[in-house]
């Protein structure tokens, strides 16, 4: 998709027209008739799907080398993940959190394209996209993960994950719509589900939600309204196997739990969930009356690794060799997210530092492919990893020795994230809003935005009629992902 010589700086849709980057690039059109052209003289040409942290970190390792590298991805822009569910509890704005590509990748050897893969031709060394097809010499997949509900897909309307940018602004407007609605709710019964906040599945991303939408209850949103005491929120965490955070010790796990606790979180393990439906979650042994319900329960690798037409394990992810190849394809390399690859008997974990590394590590073996050299197996040093659940509170584990709990564990979860954040702007601003909640205990991107509430029915009122006064409804239940464990099959 790249073009040579002097036009190596410039982007495809910025400088060519369709025609002459198709010629330009190895690009056709679905049904043009025509095969696809290799170019003769060129430089090997690399393709890099998505762009998270392994995908940004492969492209910024080949820039500058003597490749031509397309990045592609949905989306314009690179979204630090492990603080969207700030984004999603009004702590932070997307911007802050998330950095355009053409911005952050300046090497003239890489170009950007907003597209979206549909399938690989692994024969013919091809992508087709939605417009047009691509040809690659090397082509490294970071597609990451989606939702999974795990057979219960009808779940998903009341309880979305949270993924992207736009899970994260849905989620925030059901939280702060769900205290309108009580301030405003003369049934008693009613208003108490309007108040009733239930997080399925503990771990990370569960926790830290839990966490918050306690915090809002308690410290944010406590003075701010007059015929409902915010205080009296209840926030429901259901995890169904014995204990939150089980990637962590036994003992990091209950001083997270106990964590939880004393901000007020209700937290209920061994508890599997049955059914999210209408304004209810039900588990074997209760039934919970909840209007926002959000999802921290189940991922699952891209689709796109299908047509790969390699081994996939359950929840869809590549068994890559050592060298994070696909079998019998050393030009295709599969990296963070969609990887599955265990190293000394244990699976690679779906955090940003090992996606990164992978990322990285994929863009070194490109590198030694093309000198002719051999192909090394990848190699991850754990720095370790954290887990946040309040101000002051977190829960953590250094070089795979250390175990940090409280304050101390929360000092370095922060500052880990500080520095990973892209963009000296966002470190700034991030930095800056953290100390405002810390200092205030106030959230201020409290905005209700979007589309209209959903009505007791289930379909959304026109913003017109809510405008005239007509629309008084009921929102649905929301969620984000993470763990497979808290739902019953």
């Amino acid at each position: 998709m790249l073009c040579s010589g002097a036009q190596h700086g410039k982007t495809i849709m910025e400088t060519l027209t369709k025609d002459t980057a198709e010629r330009a690039s190895g690009v056709t059109q679905p049904g043009a008739g025509s095969a696809l052209v290799r170019r003769g003289e060129r430089r090997p040409h690399v393709i890099v799907v998505g762009g998270g942290f392994a995908g940004l970190n492969c492209v910024r390792q080949l820039g500058g080398t003597d490749v031509d590298v397309t990045l592609i991805d949905r989306h314009n822009y690179h979204l630090f993940q492990p603080l969207l569910y700030q984004v999603a509890t009004a702590a932070l704005e997307p911007a802050d959190i998330s950095g355009p590509f053409r911005q952050l990748i300046r090497d003239d050897n890489v170009s950007v394209l907003m597209g979206q893969v549909e399938q690989v031709d692994v024969a013919a060394r091809r992508l087709t996209l939605l417009d047009r097809t691509l040809e690659y010499d090397y082509l490294v997949l970071a597609t990451g993960a989606a939702h999974s509900y795990f057979g219960h897909d009808e779940w998903a309307a009341r309880a979305p994950g949270l993924k992207t940018v736009e899970d994260a602004l849905e989620i925030r407007r059901r939280i702060l719509y769900a205290y309108e609605a009580a301030e405003r709710e003369t049934d008693a019964e009613r208003q108490r589900a309007w108040l009733t906040f239930v997080v399925i599945g503990g771990g990370p991303t569960g926790v830290e939600l839990a966490g918050a939408l306690a915090e809002i209850s308690r410290q944010t949103r406590a003075r701010e309204f007059r015929h409902i005491d915010p205080k009296r929120a209840r926030v429901v965490l259901l995890e169904g196997l014995p204990r939150v955070l089980t990637a962590y010790s036994e003992e990091l796990s209950a001083k997270a739990r106990r964590s939880l606790e004393r901000l007020g979180v209700e937290v209920h393990t061994g508890t599997m969930v049955t059914s999210v439906e209408g304004h209810e979650v039900r588990s074997k042994d209760m039934t919970i009356a909840a209007r926002t319900v959000l999802w921290a329960a189940g991922v699952a690798a891209s689709p796109l690794a299908r047509s790969l037409g390699t081994e996939l394990d359950k929840a869809g992810r590549v068994r890559v060799t050592p060298e994070l190849t696909v079998p019998g394809h050393d030009e295709i390399f599969v990296v963070g997210d969609l990887v599955n690859l265990k190293l000394d008997g244990k699976e690679l974990p779906g955090l940003a530092p090992v996606a990164m590394a992978l990322g990285t590590f994929a863009a070194k073996n490109i590198q030694r492919s093309l000198r002719g050299e051999a192909l090394e197996p990848f190699r991850f040093f754990d720095r370790g990893s954290f887990a946040v659940i309040g101000r002051g509170a977190a829960v953590g584990v250094v070089f795979n020795r250390f175990a940090l709990s409280g304050v101390l564990a929360w000092f370095a979860w922060l500052a880990i994230h500080i520095t990973f954040l892209v963009g000296f702007r966002n470190r700034i601003a991030v930095l800056f809003n953290w100390a405002y909640v810390y200092l205030t205990q106030r959230r201020h991107a409290q905005l209700i935005v979007g589309a209209a509430p959903l009505e007791e029915g289930g379909e959304r009122k026109p913003a017109a009629l809510l405008r005239s006064g007509e629309g008084d409804g009921q929102r649905s239940s929301n969620g984000s992902a993470s763990q497979r464990r808290a739902v019953g099959h």
